[in-house]
C-alpha cells in the first residue's frame, strides 16, 4: 500500500471585499509569449513566413472570390419563392390584375423607372422609353443610385411598389421577357400621345464613375431577391407592351452622335494608337498600327463625317508606316487594316489607301512560307519573318480561312496574282482534309503537317466562326462559280442543323450549341449571332428558303440574349436551358457576363431588315444603341466594355473600347436605320468579317438582279460535281421554290 502522495507546493487563495479570488496554483497556464520564446529561431522564422504567405494570398484572392459570391445566387433568386412572402403579396397582385377586367393586363411598375414614365407616356417616353412604369410615377421621379462617387438624385415619391414583369432600364422594356409572355409572342405596341413636351427639361446628365447617364435613363437600385421572386412568379402572362414613336428622334443622327462621342475620346486620349482606354483617358497598343483609326475610315465616309475623315486621312498619309520591327497577327491585321484600307480606297477612289494596302499586303506574305502552305499566325512586318504562337505550332482555323476576301481583292486591284493564289491554296487544302463531321470543322490546324488537330470539337463560336461566313462570301465574290466553296457551305449548314441546333425548354428558342466528342453542350457565344445574317445573305442569293427560316429563329434568340439581361446588353457567352421546368431560357455564368461592344447581333439585324423590311429589327437595334448609351458611354469621350451585364447599378467598366465598335457596331447600326437601300447595296458589295465593304469582282456585275442570280445557280447546277448536286437536292433547291418573304 502506497503512502499518500506528498505535496511539495503551497496553494494560496486570496480574496478581497468584492469577492474577486486569485488562485496561485502550480498548473496555471504559461503565457503565449513564454511559449513563443521557447521556440527556436528557425521555427519562429518559418511560422512568420507562412503567416505572411497566407496574408498575401488572402489579399490577392479577395476580389475574385467576392465577385463570384455576389453572382452565385442570381439564378436561385429568380427560381425559388418564399411561401410566407408570397402569401403576403398575393392580395395586392390580385387587386392589380382585377382592374384589367377581361383585357390583357397592362405593364406594372418595375424597379428601374426613369422620370416621366407611366403617365400617358409623357415627356420622357420617346424612342427607347418603354412600358416598364406604372401609374403613380410622375415627372421628376428619379432613382437614387448607390455606391461610391455617385451623385445623389431626387428620391421617387414614397408609395407601395407594385411588382415588375420586366427587368432593366425603361428604354429596354418594350416587351416582357420571353418567359413572361405566352409562347414568347411579340405583341403589337400602342402609341401614346403627349411625348416630348418636357424632354429638354429632363435631359440633364449625371456623371457615374466616368460614364454618362441621361436623367431619364437612370435606374433605381436593383430589387431585392424577394422582390425578384415575386415579380418572376406573379408577372401577368399576357402583357401588352407600349409602342414608342420612332418619329420623335432621328435614329441616324443618334448613331452619328454616338460615333462623334467615341471619336472624341479616341482623338483626345489615344490618337494614332490602336485602342482607347476611356476611363483612364489613355490608350492601349496591340500592333502600333492605329487600328481604331483605320477601322473607322469607311464608317466616317459612310456617315458623311468629313472633318473627322480628313483628320484620319492626314494621319494615314503622314504617320502610318509598316516598316517597323513588330509582330502582328495575320488575321487581325488583314481584316482590320488591309480590309479597312481597301474599303477606304473603293469608297473614295484615293490612291493613297491602295498604295498603303499594297505595302501591307506584301509584308504579310512571309506568313505563307510554311511546309504545309497553311500560314503562320504571326508576322514581323519589318523583318519579313513569320512564326506560329510561342506555345504551339497550330493556327486557328478561322484565322487562316478568313483572310481570303481581302487578299483576293488585292490581287484584283493590283493585277498581281500571288495574293489570291496563296489564300486559294489554303481553301483547297481545307476542302480535302479528313476530320470533318458533316461539314463541321475542328478549330485548329497544324502549320507543319497541314492536318486538323484537337479533332472532335465543333463550334460556330470563337476560332471557327468566320470560316463558315467566308465560304459563302467567297462564293458570292467570285461570281458563284467556285463549286467547292458552295459545296462546303451547304454541307456545313446541314451539319449545323443536324448536330448543333436545339431549342430551349421554357420558350422554345432556337439556338446553336457546341459538340465535343459527340457530347452536346448548350453553350453559345455572342459571336455565333453572325449566323442569322449569313444565312439570310445565302437565301437572298438563291440558296434554300429554309436557311431563311432558321435565320429568323436564330435572330429572335440573339435578341433575347440582350432583352433578358438587366442592362439590355448581351453577355459574351450564354448557356441555354433544355428543360421546361427550369423557368428561364438564358443562363449566364459569372465569368461570362462581360460585354465587349460586339457587333454580331446588329450585323445580322442589318441583313434581316434589308431582306425582309420588317421594322422590328430596327426597333431591336435601337434598343441596343440605347443600352450602349445607358451603360457604356463615358462622359469625357468614348465607350467602354463592361464586366457585368446583369448589374445595371454597377456594370463594372473594363476601360477599353475595341476598334470594332467604330468599325463594325456603329456602322451596322447606321446602315440598319438608313432608308437608302442603295447605300452599300448587298447586290453590289460584300462585307468582310470586320464590316469593311468590298465590291463584287469582275465575274459578277454589280447590277445583278434576282432573276440573274437564279440563272447563275441553274448554270452552276448544270456543270456541278455529283456531290454538290446531291447537296442541292437535299436542300430542296429548285427553280420553282418560292423565295422567303416576311409575313
Amino acid at each position: 500500500m502506497y503512502p499518500p502522495s506528498r505535496k511539495d507546493f503551497i496553494s494560496l487563495t486570496l480574496s478581497d471585499p468584492h469577492s474577486h479570488a486569485y488562485n496561485n496554483g502550480k498548473h496555471r497556464r504559461q503565457s503565449c509569449w513564454r511559449k513563443w520564446k521557447q521556440l527556436s529561431r528557425l521555427q519562429r522564422s518559418l511560422i512568420l513566413f507562412l503567416l505572411a504567405l497566407l496574408l498575401i494570398f488572402g489579399l490577392l484572392s479577395y476580389p475574385s472570390l467576392s465577385e463570384q459570391w455576389r453572382g452565385l445566387s442570381d439564378r436561385e433568386d429568380w427560381l425559388e419563392l418564399n411561401d410566407r412572402e408570397l402569401k403576403t403579396i398575393l392580395p395586392e397582385v390580385k387587386s392589380l390584375l382585377g382592374q384589367a377586367g377581361d383585357k390583357a393586363p397592362g405593364p406594372v411598375a418595375g424597379p428601374n423607372l426613369g422620370p416621366d414614365v407611366g403617365q400617358g407616356a409623357g415627356a420622357g417616353a420617346g424612342p427607347g422609353a418603354g412600358p416598364g412604369a406604372g401609374p403613380g410615377v410622375g415627372p421628376g421621379a428619379m432613382a437614387e443610385p448607390r455606391g461610391p462617387n455617385i451623385p445623389m438624385l431626387a428620391k421617387p415619391p414614397t408609395k407601395k411598389k407594385t411588382f415588375p414583369n420586366k427587368r432593366g432600364p425603361p428604354s429596354l422594356q418594350k416587351e416582357g421577357n420571353i418567359s413572361d409572355t405566352v409562347g414568347g409572342e411579340n405583341h403589337k405596341e400602342v402609341v401614346q400621345d403627349g411625348e416630348g413636351e418636357e424632354e429638354d427639361k429632363e435631359k440633364k446628365l449625371v456623371s457615374w464613375r466616368g460614364a454618362m447617364i441621361e436623367a431619364e435613363q437612370a435606374t433605381e437600385p436593383p430589387p431585392s431577391a424577394d422582390e425578384k421572386d415575386a415579380a418572376a412568379a406573379l408577372a401577368p402572362a399576357n402583357t401588352v407592351p407600349l409602342e414608342v414613336s420612332a418619329g420623335s428622334v432621328d435614329r441616324l443622327e443618334a448613331v452619328r452622335d454616338a460615333f462623334r462621342h467615341a471619336w472624341k475620346g479616341y482623338k483626345d486620349y489615344a490618337w494614332g494608337h490602336d485602342e482607347l482606354k476611356p476611363i483612364s483617358k489613355s490608350f492601349g497598343e496591340w500592333f502600333g498600327l492605329g487600328l481604331t483609326l483605320i477601322d473607322a475610315l469607311d464608317t466616317m465616309w459612310i456617315m458623311s463625317l468629313k472633318e473627322e475623315f480628313a483628320d484620319a486621312k492626314n494621319w494615314v498619309e503622314k504617320q502610318l508606316t509598316f516598316s517597323k520591327n513588330v509582330d502582328v497577327n495575320l488575321f487581325e491585321t488583314t481584316i482590320r487594316v488591309l480590309g479597312g484600307l481597301l474599303s477606304a480606297y473603293h469608297l473614295t477612289g484615293d490612291q493613297l489607301f491602295l498604295e498603303k494596302a499594297k505595302d501591307l499586303g506584301s509584308r504579310l506574305m512571309p506568313a505563307f512560307k510554311t511546309p504545309s502552305k497553311i500560314p503562320f499566325s504571326d508576322v514581323n512586318i519589318g523583318k519579313g519573318t513569320a512564326h506560329p504562337p510561342r506555345w504551339t505550332s497550330d493556327s486557328t482555323l478561322a484565322e487562316v480561312t478568313s483572310i481570303q476576301l481581302e487578299f483576293r481583292e488585292l490581287s484584283r486591284l493590283t493585277q498581281e496574282p500571288q495574293y489570291q493564289e496563296v489564300v486559294n491554296e489554303v481553301m483547297k487544302l481545307v476542302h480535302k482534309l479528313p476530320g470533318k463531321q458533316d461539314g463541321l470543322v475542328p478549330m485548329f490546324i497544324n502549320t507543319n503537317s497541314g492536318q486538323f488537330t484537337h479533332k472532335g470539337v465543333f463550334t460556330l463560336g470563337a476560332r471557327a466562326d468566320s470560316y463558315y461566313e467566308y465560304l459563302l462570301k467567297q462564293w458570292i465574290q467570285g461570281g458563284k462559280t467556285e463549286d467547292e466553296l458552295l459545296e462546303d457551305y451547304l454541307q456545313a449548314i446541314e451539319g449545323v442543323k443536324k448536330h448543333l441546333v436545339r431549342q430551349t425548354g421554357p420558350s422554345r428558342l432556337t439556338f446553336v450549341g457546341e459538340l465535343s466528342h459527340n457530347r452536346f453542350n448548350p453553350k453559345m457565344d455572342h459571336l455565333v449571332c453572325f449566323l442569322p445574317g449569313t444565312l439570310a445573305l445565302g437565301a437572298h442569293n438563291g440558296l434554300p428558303g429554309d436557311h431563311m427560316d432558321l435565320a429568323v429563329e436564330l435572330m429572335e434568340t440573339c435578341h433575347q440574349m440582350y432583352k433578358q439581361m438587366e442592362t439590355g446588353l448581351s453577355p459574351e457567352i450564354v448557356h441555354f436551358s433544355l428543360l421546361a421546368s427550369d423557368g428561364r431560357d438564358v443562363i449566364v455564368k459569372p465569368a461570362d457576363r462581360h460585354n465587349l461592344l460586339r457587333p454580331e447581333t446588329v450585323e445580322s439585324l442589318f441583313y434581316m431588315y434589308r431582306f425582309t423590311k420588317d421594322t422590328k429589327y430596327r426597333d431591336w437595334g435601337w434598343d441596343i444603341l440605347q443600352s450602349f448609351n445607358n451603360y457604356t458611354k463615358v462622359s469625357d469621350g468614348g465607350y467602354t466594355s463592361i464586366n457585368n451585364v446583369r448589374d445595371p447599378v454597377n456594370p463594372g467598366p473594363r476601360d477599353k473600347m475595341e476598334s470594332f465598335f467604330l468599325g463594325e457596331t456603329l456602322k451596322y447600326l447606321y446602315l440598319l436605320f438608313s432608308d437608302d437601300m442603295e447605300l452599300l447595296s448587298l447586290d453590289k458589295y460584300i462585307f468582310n468579317t470586320e464590316a469593311h465593304p468590298l465590291p463584287y469582282g469582275p465575274l459578277h456585275p454589280s447590277d445583278v438582279t434576282t432573276q440573274e442570280r437564279s440563272v447563275t445557280i441553274r448554270s452552276t447546277e448544270s456543270c456541278a460535281s455529283p456531290r454538290l448536286l446531291l447537296l442541292l437536292s437535299r436542300a430542296h433547291l429548285s427553280n420553282n421554290r418560292p423565295r422567303w418573304t416576311a409575313v
